[in-house]
């Protein structure tokens, strides 16, 4: 196949996957399946499992980025599989956790509250500015355009570390309001 039809093909899922995985999320998250009539359990457990992946993910980001820097190349290529793959279960476990469950009200005051708005909102704002530059980062490296990959993943790499090191901050700070 030609290398433009690839690149227009990749670039469609790119700018698909950019707009329908916020608006989904966003949907989903408006969606209390308790509210809908169904008979759920609130899944509490969830949290700690998804901020735990959160901190995986930047551990194995740093990893990755050494990797690279040593040319240990597949290596690189596993572990950015991994964060791929991690990110998608976090998101589908952050997604079933709103679905089952109340929003939890942050509780802390003064300054620290301020600290912890400010965080969340730069959280959630990086992981939707995230999501194109994570797949244009990914497919640059699988269609072997490794200049180009190089370069966004200067920018890649910072904001996605950002949101998963900031995702384990949020729930450290808003675990103990959680209602279990």
């Amino acid at each position: 196949m030609d290398k433009y039809l690839v690149k227009k093909k990749y670039n469609r899922w790119i700018i698909t996957l950019s707009i329908v995985i916020p608006l989904v999320v966003a949907a989903l998250f408006g969606v209390n399946l308790r509210e809908l009539g169904f008979d759920v359990k609130p899944l509490y457990f969830l949290p700690p499992i998804y901020a735990t992946i959160n901190g995986i993910t930047s551990i194995l980001l740093l990893t990755a980025v050494w990797a690279i820097k040593n040319r240990k190349v597949r290596l690189h290529v596993r572990l950015v599989q991994t964060c791929f793959v991690l990110s998608a279960i976090f998101l589908t476990l952050y997604v079933a956790y709103h679905m089952t469950s109340d929003s939890t009200p942050y509780g802390g005051e003064g300054g620290l509250r301020y600290v912890y708005f400010f965080i969340l909102i730069t959280h959630i704002l990086c992981s939707i500015i995230m999501i194109p530059f994570v797949l244009i980062t990914f497919f640059r490296g699988v269609l072997g355009a490794y200049k180009r990959h190089k370069k966004i993943a200067r920018i890649t790499f910072p904001l996605w570390l950002y949101v998963s090191v900031t995702g384990v901050i949020v729930y450290l700070m808003i675990s103990p309001y959680y209602p279990y």
